[in-house]
């Protein structure tokens, strides 16, 4: 049974193009992580969903595998700790197999003037992020090396840890250390048949995010008001083109970060974007101003 996805936005990868393979997807009970656990399944995947709570893992699991017909495993387990993340790969290795696609996609995050944080509120960020990559990271990769089996990690990064943000400093710092990661082992892991890239979303309608980040819906309009596209994404495309970029389609990609925002990082950005506000009257008056002043100093 195929998955329900808007009609507009459908799997773009042919039915059963992960059939016979296992997705292991950090913070995958809500959000981004549900959206990619469900397109991964009506693709042909097995896919095992972590997050701490128990409950919500199960109950996306049980709505998945309903639509799917695929195994869909719900795994309690906490990034930050290296012994839980070493418990839940055991299991989903004895429920389902070693897997071959792998996403570290939990995260935190939350908006305060810098100086207000507290080193224990850094940290926290920090340890789900970049720490919690690199626990789930490396676990899986050593046990892939041993046994010799390709595959291909996927991280959830964010275009402003290219460029630096305010109030958001300690996920800007965490999903760059995410980002030197990705490119790092994209170059040493290559030799053992495993790739390894990021996906760098803009604004997505996820539920949880924005209402611990933008309570008021301010910040919302304010967001797609400067974002070329004039509108949010949609869940559907970005798994889309995470399907795409953990299939063997994309088998020669490797250490790239690929941003997909609606043009929100260029918009915002470029010295002389904020002219769009500029009206076409305000136009035609500075242009008769200009060509008013050139004419004066020719004469």
């Amino acid at each position: 049974m195929a998955g329900k996805f808007p009609a507009l936005i459908t799997p773009m990868l042919a039915s059963g193009t992960f059939t016979g393979k296992t997705a292991f997807i950090t913070g995958g009970g809500t959000g981004l992580g549900k959206g990619m656990a469900k397109i991964l399944s009506t693709l042909g995947a097995d896919v095992a969903i972590t997050g701490r709570r128990l409950n919500v893992l199960q109950e996306t699991a049980e709505e998945i595998s309903t639509e799917t017909g695929n195994k869909v495993l719900a795994v309690a387990m906490d990034v930050r700790d290296p012994e839980s993340v070493r418990t839940g790969v055991d299991t989903t290795i004895e429920e389902l197999a070693l897997p071959n696609v792998i996403i570290n996609n939990a995260a935190g995050n939350f908006v305060s003037p810098t100086e207000r944080l507290s080193a224990n509120a850094f940290r926290t960020i920090v340890d789900i992020v970049l720490n919690g990559t690199a626990n789930v990271t490396l676990d899986i990769g050593k046990r892939l090396i041993k046994q010799q089996q390709p595959a291909v990690f996927l991280s959830v990064s964010t275009w402003y840890a290219e460029t630096g943000t305010g109030y958001t400093v300690p996920s800007a710092c965490a999903k760059a250390g995410v980002d030197a990661m990705t490119k790092s082992l994209a170059a040493e892991w290559g030799k053992y048949g495993i790739r390894v890239n990021t996906i760098a979303p803009g604004p997505f309608p996820t539920e949880g995010a924005w209402s611990r980040l933008d309570p008021s819906g301010e910040g919302l309009k304010l967001t797609i008001d400067r974002t070329p596209a004039k509108r949010l994404g949609e869940v559907e495309e970005l798994a889309n083109l995470v399907s795409y970029m953990v299939s063997d389609y994309a088998n020669y990609m490797s250490g790239e970060i690929v941003t997909l925002d609606g043009g929100e990082r260029r918009g915002v950005c470029g010295m002389f974007n904020t002219l769009d506000r500029v009206s076409q009257e305000q136009w035609d008056f500075m242009e008769m101003a200009i060509r008013s002043s050139n004419k004066k100093s020719k004469e």
